[in-house]
């Protein structure tokens, strides 16, 4: 197995479209740019939620992996999503990514899971597992969406050689600290990374070896303070970093959450990032309250000027 671990600030990358919905690469070179050399920033996610790797086609996730590779070189470690219904499937998506260039694979659950066994979910797993030669990193979701594991479920797949790491987004400090405390029991070189917006300081209290983020596609720099803060058990500095970054995690989050990507895309064409903020149909164009909150929190921030709504220092030509 090729050695990696994931650590520190992780992006999940958004994906730019046209108004056409096709890639633009032009825009996601400058999202890369802009966030995944960040100082600070460890890794690179690509294929995931954040970058809508549901909405593409299998030669668009190999493009976008492509893409990123050549665009970043080699001192930033790449994270390929992979999203399928089938074991077959996925082994299908994992070889493609490995021979794509990434560095590790991260699994979601297939929508076959949903109350799954843990043998079922071990039997996944490892069959990927035996497939590639990359470590894998297992995608724990929020609990109440009837797709994340137990502890117990969660014990057994970090015992798997090749899990290296759980993008722990249980959305329950209950469960994140009993997860925690689990896995660095049973396995201390597992790495458990923080994944809940609305509960990065709170995780990072507990125990966290980073943080993993859509929002980090679009604060890099702010997220990567918050995690400096936290490695140097600095509580006040912590507190100001998230505190700073509050009306804009609301105005981003806000209902209905699954808008949260196409909301940070919004975001970064107010700060001339991207050129065009569109989603993947069936994602409609933002209203007019959301793009005044998100603007008003990108001022907030310093990120855009109050006034006529500039972005400061993202200008591209």
């Amino acid at each position: 197995m090729k050695p990696c671990s994931l650590t520190d600030v992780v992006v999940a990358t958004v994906l730019p479209f046209n108004e056409a919905q096709q890639i633009d690469w032009p825009s996601y070179e400058r999202v890369l740019r802009y966030c995944g050399q960040a100082d600070g920033v460890s890794a690179v996610f690509v294929n995931g939620h954040a970058g809508e790797g549901g909405a593409l086609s299998t030669a668009e996730r190999v493009d976008v992996l492509r893409f990123t590779r050549e665009t970043l070189g080699p001192q930033r470690t790449l994270v390929a999503g992979i999203i399928a219904q089938s074991t077959r499937e996925a082994i299908a998506e994992a070889t493609s990514a490995e021979a794509a260039g990434a560095d590790l694979l991260t699994l979601f659950p297939p929508a076959t899971f949903s109350g799954a066994s843990t043998a079922m979910v071990l039997a996944y797993v490892r069959a990927i597992s035996e497939a590639v030669s990359l470590p894998l990193a297992i995608f724990q979701y929020p609990l109440a969406s009837g797709f994340g594991y137990s502890t117990s479920t969660l014990l057994e797949l970090a015992a798997v050689p090749s899990v290296v790491a759980i993008k722990e987004g249980s959305d329950s400090m209950r469960a994140y600290e009993e997860n925690w405390h689990a896995i660095k029991g049973a396995r201390a070189e597992v790495q458990v990374l923080a994944s809940n917006f609305d509960w990065f300081l709170a995780q990072l209290a507990v125990g966290s070896n980073g943080i993993l983020s859509g929002l980090a596609s679009l604060v890099p720099h702010q997220l990567v303070e918050l995690w400096r803060a936290s490695k140097d058990n600095d509580l006040p500095a912590m507190r100001t970093a998230s505190a700073r970054m509050l009306p804009l995690v609301r105005a981003i989050y806000a209902a209905p959450r699954n808008e949260m990507y196409a909301r940070i895309k919004v975001a970064l064409q107010m700060m001339n990032v991207i050129d065009c903020a569109k989603a993947r149909e069936p994602f409609e164009p933002a209203g007019a309250a959301t793009r005044d909150a998100i603007r008003d929190a990108l001022v907030q921030m310093g990120l855009v000027d109050g006034a006529a709504g500039n972005a400061r220092g993202h200008v591209h030509e």
